[in-house]
């Protein structure tokens, strides 16, 4: 196997995910694999690493599969039409550009942007929402470390 492709169980310790749960990823459509082996394995890019890691990090805010797929289709046309752009620049200007036809116009690009926008302030929301449940665990914690220290029997010297 080349270097351009991982086996699943190499996927799954890269990113701390059970091979159960790229599965369902798989079955849900969040992450496909890109490829497939002769004998059947599943293949993944680092294109389809990135993307569990895009999910690996919504789910700790409490964003749904659901919300999860809008997001990476939405990111996922973005970076289509972003590489057709690319691609358009650096074709010659005598020559027809196919994808030109499957470009975002800038109604649906702003669209597009304003759902990652909206993600991108659920996310902030919710990671306030973590750091406030954070500091009362501390708190806790410390409370019980006060509470140990004060009740713990006398050492000798």
């Amino acid at each position: 196997m080349d270097g351009k492709h991982m086996q699943i169980g190499e996927v799954a310790a890269r990113t701390e995910l059970s091979l159960r749960t790229i599965r369902h990823y798989e079955e849900t459509g969040l992450v496909v694999p890109s490829a497939r082996s002769r004998g059947g394995f599943r293949l993944y890019t680092e294109t389809d690493v990135a993307r569990l890691m895009v999910i690996c990090r919504m789910k700790p805010l409490g964003f749904t599969l659901d919300q999860m797929c809008d997001l990476l289709d939405a990111t996922d046309r973005l970076d289509a039409d972003d590489a057709d752009h690319l691609d358009a620049e650096d074709a010659d200007a005598a020559e027809d550009v196919t994808n030109a036809t499957d470009r975002l116009d800038a109604d649906e690009r702003e669209a597009l942007l304003e759902r990652v926008r909206t993600y991108r302030q659920a996310a902030a929301e919710q990671v306030e929402k973590l750091r406030v449940q954070l500091s009362r665990a501390e708190d806790f914690a410390d409370t019980l470390s006060a509470r140990l220290d004060r009740n713990a029997p006398a050492t000798r010297v």
